[in-house]
């Protein structure tokens, strides 16, 4: 009998999971490997997993795609990973086993920069491994991304008739990462091509009884409920899971009540949890009508325009000039906020406050900010980088933001601690600035990252850096143009040294409509000049600037005055071309920032009195 047949009248139970027992058994390399070098073990287990009354296991290739293996150094063997899976599998089922080919899901709450495309090719030969091995059904799990998991539906069902089974991932028990309805998204993979539909991982039984109170019985599909052994917790060191197995199964019996068909486990189970699961629910049928709890929907607010004028919109209208000042790397802050009142009383447009530059250790910009929304006029650009704080820390300090009403960010992945003075400190880098964009837009939405309530929307206006200083201009505007796809408003640039590279920024990146602030920092002293040339990737100084910079070096008067020259021949340029200037402050030396604003100032009130 066919597994679809099967579940017409009848439950059907599966097995737990393999990971959490090889683990607990001291694996040092990826559970699938074990299908090569320990195929009597992962037998072992798919038995112990049958004896206690699994009606279905699945095969040991979660994660094993080429991109997983190559960590592992087996990228060369993931058709002989899975044909050995089939195999081993086949040999530990019965007559009435059904063999699930189990596919990992590839996006998570991290982010990937895997295309779409790489990814169905992946998920592709896995798949057609699988089918052509003589599996019975095929097991789509772990998947927390609608879009990924039905994209490998569809290529699926348009080649092969084999049942389906798609079960999505959520971190949220009612929306998904995208703030889609759970209801909605099982319809739109049984659309796809699904025969059954449901949850596994992250959450524990009573979690996952919350969620399926609320889902509807698929007219054309079934449910399946793979939960977790419970919540993780943390003993000496390690992360565990609540030994449960008799629990697990009392709970089983409700989500059947709630209509799931097909019942296993996911982190955590093992044979014991299966068995309990088996004893519970042996003499339950299948219900084919259920009263499902109408969930309350949130009221979803999508950004609203504010009265006051952000920077994109400011930029596109008029010259706008914006300072950055880095704070302090010390408790005296007496100087930085006399510049900040300095830069205030020019009536510039945003002051903006590097996180961390180059990995040293500065005053949290999201303190100063505070400050200076609360006793100036000046709007602060807030730099948020993804090195030094997980996706918690980065919605925490988005959240914070909002609160304190800083709107304007700039949203960047990040300089390496290793270059900076504490080189041993930790990189977290959970997402990139495209992926912090795509979270601040989402927060922008009224919504998490997991899909839930934000009870209000924040007006995040989203900048990006752009860096111009490379041989090839053109490889870095594709990457602009990725980061305009998520969601950055307005670009500010890495600083320029000549004319000729302002213009050929205007060149390379006239197509588009988005605003760019054209970097200009003034060169300090000809060591200063020597430091850029040699040790900033990317800048390159004339020959003729660092030997105007050397003659001068021991007369700080005159070097600053052919900085001041040099620089104003750069703004002139910028001031054809852009509407956008960004000065940036060095070693606090304010009374640059000052005298450069004021002369971009100047050329536009030059070009409005000829107008």
């Amino acid at each position: 009998m066919t597994l679809l047949k099967k579940l017409e009248s009848n439950i059907l139970v599966a097995d737990g999971a393999m990971g959490t027992i090889l683990y607990s058994e001291g694996l040092d390399t990826c559970p699938e490997a074990y299908n090569l070098s320990h195929p009597d073990k992962i037998e072992k287990i798919h038995r112990s997993y049958i004896e206690s009354g699994a009606d279905i296991i699945q095969t040991n290739t979660y994660g094993a795609n080429f991109e997983k293996l190559k960590a592992f150094g087996l990228e060369h063997k993931v058709k002989d990973i899975h044909v050995k899976a089939v195999e081993i599998a086949k040999r530990a089922a019965r007559d009435d086993t059904y063999i699930l080919g189990t596919v990992g899901g590839f996006r998570s709450v991290r982010q990937t920069e895997l295309s779409l495309e790489a990814i169905r090719y992946h998920a592709e030969i896995q798949i057609d491994t699988l089918v052509n091995a003589g599996v019975d059904g095929l097991l789509f799990e772990t998947y927390y991304d609608l879009e990924e998991l039905l994209q490998v539906i569809q290529d699926t069902r348009k080649k092969y008739e084999i049942p389906i089974i798609a079960q999505l991932t959520a971190s949220n028990i009612h929306y998904l990462k995208d703030g889609t309805e759970l209801n909605e998204a099982f319809e739109q993979l049984i659309e796809g091509g699904a025969d059954v539909v449901g949850l596994n991982c992250h959450h524990g039984p009573h979690h996952m009884l919350k969620a399926y109170a609320h889902l509807k019985l698929p007219k054309q599909a079934y449910l399946s409920c793979y939960p977790n052994a419970s919540l993780l917790d943390l003993q000496d060191q390690a992360l565990t899971y609540s030994d449960n197995a008799t629990y697990f199964g009392d709970v089983a019996r409700s989500l059947i009540e709630e209509g799931v068909r097909i019942i296993g486990g996911c982190c955590g189970t093992t044979p014991e949890h299966i068995q309990k699961i088996k004893q519970s629910v042996k003499d339950m049928k299948p219900i084919t009508d259920k009263r499902v709890v109408p969930l309350k929907q949130p009221s979803r607010q999508t950004r609203q325009t504010e009265a006051k004028e952000n920077l994109t919109t400011a930029v596109k209208k008029r010259k706008s000039i914006i300072v950055e000042l880095d704070t302090p790397r010390h408790l005296d802050t007496t100087k930085f906020f006399e510049n900040v009142e300095k830069l205030d009383n020019e009536r510039i447009d945003a002051i903006t406050l590097a996180d961390n530059s180059l990995a040293n250790v500065r005053i949290s910009n999201f303190a100063a900010a505070s400050l200076i929304k609360q006793r100036y006029n000046l709007e602060p650009l807030v730099h948020i980088t993804c090195r030094d704080r997980n996706l918690i820390g980065l919605q925490s300090h988005l959240l914070g933001l909002s609160m304190i009403g800083v709107n304007e960010i700039l949203t960047i992945t990040g300089d390496p601690s290793k270059i900076g003075h504490l080189p041993g400190a930790t990189n977290v880098y959970d997402v990139n600035s495209k992926g912090l964009a795509e979270l601040a837009i989402r927060f922008n939405q009224g919504i998490n990252t997991d899909g839930a309530d934000l009870k209000g929307a924040t007006h995040f206006n989203i900048a990006g850096a752009f860096d111009p200083n490379v041989r090839n201009i053109q490889g870095s505007v594709k990457r602009l143009e990725k980061k305009i796809e998520s969601g950055m408003n307005y670009f500010i640039t890495q600083p320029v040294f000549s004319s000729e590279k302002i213009i050929e920024i205007y060149e390379a990146t006239k197509h588009l409509e988005t605003p760019f602030f054209i970097g200009i920092m003034p060169i300090t002293s000809y060591k200063n000049a020597v430091f850029l040339h040699n040790e900033v990737p990317g800048i390159k100084l004339e020959a003729d600037v660092l030997q105007s910079f050397e003659a001068i070096k021991d007369d700080p008067e005159q070097t600053r005055a052919l900085s001041i020259k040099l620089c104003k021949s750069l703004i002139h340029t910028v001031h054809q071309y852009f509407n956008g200037l960004y000065l940036i402050t060095p070693f606090e030396r304010v009374d640059y920032s000052i005298e450069l604003a004021q002369y971009f100032k100047s050329l536009s009130s030059k070009e409005e009195v000829i107008l």
